[in-house]
């Protein structure tokens, strides 16, 4: 494994942890607002809910998001469109939007997402000897064509543990992937609550 793929994998898994920062700096400076008319975005409030801070926002930015995301990240394509989110504490969320030019396209680009996803932990381990990682499949959403739960446990040797969760749900020829993330476990993954989120943000992709 080359340094720069393992230096790669350990910025994403870092980054769940960071909170605002990875959230603030996530928007890249020459990024364009997103195109009239495309997909509406959650709202910080339809996040699931953090006992102690209110959800923050950043604006709906066209493009791929900075850094990327672990997992779905080398898939996205240039044509999305993403928005970040944060806490004033360890959480922080991404939702990324693409638009495919028809629904067939969509449907195998949501395929390989879930594809990546449930392979994502072994590869993590597989590229970086410092990385421990285990995945849980939470199940499908009855929401327009579908949405899948996925939640990826993992933890550096000489750091904390950190549990997210990603979605990927589709609405004819637009996909989605929500992501939320903290330090912790799966223990404190707010499960039932990021389902009610990925419900919203399939919704809103009419």
């Amino acid at each position: 494994m080359t340094v720069r793929a393992r230096l790669r994998t350990r910025l994403g898994i870092a980054a769940l942890a960071t909170g605002a920062a990875v959230a603030l700096t996530a928007v890249p400076a020459s990024a364009g607002p997103a195109a009239p008319g495309s997909p509406r975005f959650l709202a910080p409030r339809e996040l699931p809910p953090h006992p102690a801070s209110a959800w923050y926002a950043g604006p709906v930015t066209a493009g791929q998001p900075e850094p990327l995301p672990m997992c779905v990240g080398d898939a996205l394509p240039s044509t999305a469109s993403h928005r970040t989110y944060w806490t004033e504490f360890d959480t922080n969320a991404l939702q990324v939007t693409v638009v495919e030019r028809n629904e067939q396209r969509a449907k195998r680009f949501a395929a390989l997402l879930r594809t990546n996803l449930a392979d994502c932990a072994r590869k993590l381990m597989e590229q970086d000897p410092d990385v421990t990682a285990a995945k849980r499949y939470y199940g499908r959403l009855d929401v327009e064509e579908g949405a899948h739960v996925y939640g990826i446990d993992t933890a550096l040797s000489w750091g904390p543990s950190d549990i997210a969760l990603f979605s990927v749900g589709r609405d004819g020829r637009t996909v989605t992937v929500v992501k939320w993330a903290q330090m912790g476990d799966f223990q404190h993954a707010q499960v039932a609550d990021f389902k009610a989120t990925t419900v919203k943000a399939v919704k809103k992709l009419h």
